[in-house]
């Protein structure tokens, strides 16, 4: 299943406000966009380029759980309070973006409450995907060979 894509599923009058908000960027291949813990005050979609989505394991590496690409929504933690990175990111290659100020898209979706509940979904819908994808990677990891992950 794909990450759900706000041209997917935020109806057109709903984008096109959005899209009126952000700064294009680009980041270099390595480049750290965000780390878990940290203060979630901006998110991104991607126009080009791929970005790892990790987290700290105790006592391992740092585990990838899921590669970003075009269209995709870097970030959503910023919507839900505290407002803290739950993993953190790196671009893989190099990155063009569209950057949003996570402040101004709360205060915008408070202020519409259509708005608010579609974008709430979208982010919804992109978490739900996110954490499966994360239950799959931490089972690849956690789990004893040749379990059954199904158990």
């Amino acid at each position: 299943m794909n990450t759900p894509t706000m041209l997917r599923a935020l109806p057109a009058d709903h984008r096109r406000r959005l899209m009126r908000l952000p700064r294009e960027v680009s980041f270099p291949q390595g480049a750290r966009l965000f780390d878990e813990g940290a203060r979630a005050d901006r998110f991104w979609i991607l126009r080009t380029g791929s970005v790892e989505l990790d987290t700290r394991l105790p006592g391992r590496r740092t585990a990838v759980m899921e590669t970003l690409g075009a269209g995709e929504l870097v970030g959503w933690s910023w919507l839900f309070a505290p407002h803290v990175w739950h993993l953190g990111a790196t671009a893989t290659t190099p990155v063009r973006a569209y950057e949003f100020d996570a402040t101004a898209i709360r205060s915008m979706c408070q202020d519409d409450p259509a708005l608010g509940r579609a974008v709430t979904h979208w982010v919804g819908e992109v978490l739900t995907h996110r954490l499966r994808c994360t239950r799959t990677r931490l089972l690849d990891h956690y789990a004893p060979f040749g379990v059954d992950s199904a158990v």
